[in-house]
């Protein structure tokens, strides 16, 4: 039993223990954006990142599991305010499972939130995934005209890259809530994440790098 509790308790220390500053964290965001939408037809389909409200990037969500499993993950969300990019808003992924899985696993997950609904959903204290808003993988291509019915009609679509493979991914069950302490942290004073979300505050210097790379790829809509 020692041994069980030395595993879990080294797992929890492995992922708290490579936590980052949010600035470095936007700028890591900022390169998984860039590498998963420059790679040549492997990337978020242009039109369905032209129709999203919010993007979601957490780069290198950290899966830590001895027996019960668990994810764990910080990152940034950006909507659309008036048809362009607003500010980012500190997120908090969490989730768990329960399985035979050993060991620790990085991944970066990119989430689109596709209704406005679903957006109200993430301004609000907490969103789980396929629970409060509909959710499937996501098509992976230049257009979406092969997806299906039921990715083009979720509320969010989920993608995940590791070891290189970017792939549409299932997030149902994962808890989104606001990130308070990474917030202060980035705007250097208390803000609301609701408020972020909806506009009502304007981005930080570190921020726009992240902002002007989702614009390269999917400018504010008119």
């Amino acid at each position: 039993m020692r041994k069980l509790f030395f595993c879990v308790a080294l797992a929890a220390t492995t992922m708290y223990g490579q936590e980052e500053t949010p600035d470095h964290r936007v700028r890591t965001s900022t390169a998984v954006l860039h590498e998963i939408m420059s790679a040549p037809d492997k990337g978020i389909p242009e039109d369905l990142l032209s129709k999203a409200e919010c993007v979601v990037v957490v780069p290198g969500l950290k899966k830590a599991a001895f027996v019960f499993g668990g994810d764990y993950g910080r990152g940034f969300a950006i909507c659309r305010n008036r048809g362009a990019w607003g500010s980012l808003a500190a997120v908090r992924f969490s989730g768990g499972s329960f399985g035979a899985q050993i060991g620790v696993e990085s991944t970066d997950i990119v989430m689109l939130v596709m209704s406005r609904r679903g957006m109200e959903k993430l301004a609000s204290d907490k969103l789980t995934v396929g629970g409060d808003a509909s959710a499937a993988a996501g098509p992976v291509g230049r257009t979406a005209a092969a997806a299906t019915d039921i990715q083009l009609n979720a509320e969010i679509l989920s993608y995940s890259r590791t070891h290189g493979a970017f792939v549409g991914a299932s997030l149902d069950g994962t808890v989104v809530s606001p990130d308070e302490s990474e917030d202060r942290k980035l705007y250097g004073r208390k803000v609301n994440n609701k408020a972020i979300l909806e506009g009502a505050v304007p981005p930080p210097e570190g921020a726009t790098r992240l902002i002007s790379e989702l614009a390269r790829y999917s400018p504010a809509r008119h």
